[in-house]
């Protein structure tokens, strides 16, 4: 969770270097060789041909949400996109959910609504108004939840029939694949790129999606999924953070309150340790 709420801020940075579908497909390229040396180490069975479908579609909605993701960093507030998607994420996850198994917890309706309300206060809507949230920059980072969502079900659902470091190596490996057609690596003027576009593209390549984003996978099968969606809710906090120190973005003391929300809401969910 460290590693994607420091994400938001380093994704504004390199946003300003390459395009959206440039950066896409260089995130997940460089994705799939940090995880090669793992895979071929464990000497894991590739899926079958049947099996890749359940490997598509979540690389589809990977592509879909970084583009919306990069756009949303570029366009808008790092800090309040971090908020955003990170709040939104379990409501959407634990909905879907529920319809899928037509049940849902006490413990998940309070955890997720108190979650919420954390979201709500760093976000300040007390004062902004639920306007701010429909503004046309965050329509992007709505998106984002959205598709963050869907693919959270599909790895719950996958990994029971794929092994999850073959999983994760291959999503990388489509994602970049379909992101491939999009992009334009003539357009990239390495002159321009300096020191600190390298730093921040190293923590949202390799240390957001190698490292935090193959976690985030492995272990939702594990926890299932609307207990690990909750985890989310302490990215808010962090993320407002890092973008006040590095992009002088706004802080304030509603956000230290709603981040202690967000923290109480992980423990309600997770109290019950059985899975989805």
């Amino acid at each position: 969770m460290v590693s994607w709420a420091t994400a938001w801020s380093s994704a504004k940075v390199i946003g300003q270097y390459v395009s959206f579908y440039n950066l896409v497909f260089l995130r997940f390229f460089f994705g799939f060789v940090s995880l090669l040396p793992f895979v071929l180490l464990r000497k894991k069975t590739i899926p079958k041909i049947g099996d890749l479908k359940y490997i598509f579609i979540p690389s589809i909605l990977f592509f879909v949400y970084n583009i919306f993701f990069f756009k949303g960093t570029y366009y808008g507030l790092a800090g309040e996109g971090g908020v955003l998607v990170t709040t939104l994420n379990p409501l959407i996850t634990i909905i879907l959910m529920s319809l899928i198994r037509k049940k849902i917890s006490v413990n998940d309706i309070f955890g997720v609504c108190l979650g919420l309300i954390g979201g709500f206060i760093i976000m300040d809507l007390w004062n902004k108004g639920i306007v701010s949230i429909i503004h046309s920059n965050n329509l992007y980072f709505i998106f984002c939840s959205i598709a963050w969502g869907v693919m959270t079900i599909f790895f719950n659902y996958s990994m029971n029939r794929i092994d999850p470091y073959v999983f994760i190596f291959l999503c990388y490996f489509f994602t970049a694949i379909i992101s491939w057609p999009f992009t334009d690596l003539g357009d990239l003027d390495f002159k321009r790129l300096d020191l600190k576009f390298y730093l921040n593209f190293f923590l949202v390549s390799i240390g957001a999606m190698s490292f935090g984003t193959s976690v985030y996978i492995y272990v939702t099968p594990l926890l299932g999924p609307s207990k690990v969606s909750v985890f989310i809710f302490c990215v808010p906090f962090i993320a407002m953070s890092t973008a006040y120190v590095f992009l002088n973005e706004p802080f304030s003391f509603n956000v230290g309150i709603g981040g202690l929300l967000s923290l109480v809401a992980i423990y309600i969910v997770n109290k019950n340790k059985s899975s989805d």
